[in-house]
């Protein structure tokens, strides 16, 4: 049968077609806004006919470094010319520069690379289970691991698991035991569950990003973290969208000082250049898995490698928390501006640059509409929960774009109605 594909396929000629091609060969596992994009630097996105758009999603936060970033870019085609896989059956040059990096960056004993954040936040639970058996002396099997309410930690079966989103979890049963749900942003639940003795973990995010950008009060992080040193529990935070300087530091819980016991890293990692992901703990948890136990083949490879130590070099290099703790003062007041203007926002939250704007619907228009209608304007948005439009730029925006797109997603709003 391969005698009759044409291997030298023909790159689709419009952006209608590409998305034709999507729809007829490709699962329909996700339901893309109406852009076909080619072609990205810093903040700007191209399509097929060479439309320009200022990109306001960030690949969900993995690209806080811009678009091609030429550093990263470098240390990518540097390293690609060099060496890109071995796999851990051996030991690679890279892989130990990048553990001494990110792990005196951020201050912990151990990293564990891995791919995606999804494959991070198994790996966490992982982690989380060998600890419990070994150090904390939960009987064999009887591990639990207490998750929130709206959480999002990926799409596998054992992240799944713990979710309470039924488009995560209609028809993929049965799931894997062992997960005690509590509310976000409740800390009486919390300090109820943690009394459990079989309890090894709790497994948040200190902003729930795809829940739409749900920000707990101000000392949840801090009494969660108290609650489980009381009973000996171990604190995951999964900053896979929030960390790497995305709300106006490096990560979310240095808004709180909070030091979580096992920290889950990805997207930025990678500057969007291509998967990169990691976990962070001590001694005490880290070296509870034994060679074997658990592994990836890409995972820690000298090309990922390459580019995550480029991507943290830039984050610190630009001063990346600082530009998105600053621009996110300016887009929020702006938002609120527009508030005043039009029915149609109902709500303004977020921190640094991970904000959400709740869209009130009206005469048949939601947020799906102005979502169409700011790409149109030359804006790509796009809508989580149904009403709520998450706006998360490049950290390197300037001022002067950050105004000129309010503008947009202003005129976006009030002349859609």
């Amino acid at each position: 049968m391969t005698d009759q594909i044409n291997l030298n396929s023909t790159k689709a000629k419009s952006s209608q077609q590409a998305m034709e091609w999507e729809d007829k060969y490709g699962a329909h596992n996700y339901h893309p806004l109406p852009v076909v994009l080619d072609r990205g630097k810093g903040l700007e996105l191209w399509d097929i006919e060479g439309k320009r758009y200022f990109d306001f999603l960030s690949a969900y936060s993995a690209v806080n470094q811009g678009h091609c970033h030429p550093k990263i870019v470098d240390a990518l085609t540097e390293q690609a010319q060099k060496l890109t896989l071995t796999s851990r059956a051996f030991y690679n040059s890279r892989l130990g520069e990048f553990e001494k990096l990110i792990t005196e960056m951020l201050g912990y004993d151990k990293v564990l690379a891995m791919n995606s954040g999804a494959e991070a936040n198994e790996t966490a639970l992982k982690l989380a289970r060998k600890w419990g058996y070994m150090v904390k002396g939960i009987p064999e099997n009887k591990a639990k691991i207490v998750a929130v309410s709206n959480n999002f930690h990926g799409r596998t079966l054992g992240v799944i698991s713990a979710s309470t989103e039924q488009s995560s979890t209609h028809g993929f049963g049965p799931f894997i035991e062992g997960f005690v749900i509590i509310p976000y942003d409740d800390v009486p639940a919390l300090e109820e569950a943690l009394q459990d003795p079989n309890v090894c973990a709790f497994w948040v995010e200190p902003i729930q990003g795809e829940a739409g950008v749900i920000i707990p009060e101000q000392g949840y992080l801090t009494k969660a973290k108290a609650a489980c040193d009381k009973y000996k529990v171990l604190l995951m935070a999964d900053e896979v969208q929030t960390g790497m300087c995305r709300t106006g530091k490096m990560l979310a819980c240095d808004h709180e000082l909070v030091r979580p016991d096992v920290l889950i890293l990805g997207k930025a990692l990678s500057g969007g250049i291509m998967p990169v992901s990691a976990v962070l703990a001590d001694d005490e948890v880290m070296l509870t898995i034994k060679p074997g136990e658990h592994g990836s083949t890409f995972g820690g490879n000298p090309l990922a490698c390459a580019v995550g130590i480029a991507s943290l070099q830039v984050l610190v290099e630009e001063n990346l928390a600082d530009n998105a703790h600053r621009m996110g003062k300016i887009f929020r007041a702006k938002m609120e501006e527009i508030k005043t203007k039009s029915p149609m926002v109902r709500t303004v939250r977020g921190k640094g640059l991970l904000n959400a704007v709740e869209i009130e619907p009206m005469n048949g228009l939601t947020a799906w509409d102005v979502c169409l209608n700011l790409k149109k304007n030359g804006l790509l948005a796009k809508p989580t929960r149904q009403d709520t439009i998450r706006f998360a730029p490049p950290l390197i925006i300037s001022e002067t774009q950050m105004l000129e797109c309010c503008h947009i997603i202003e005129e976006s709003i009030i002349t859609i109605l």
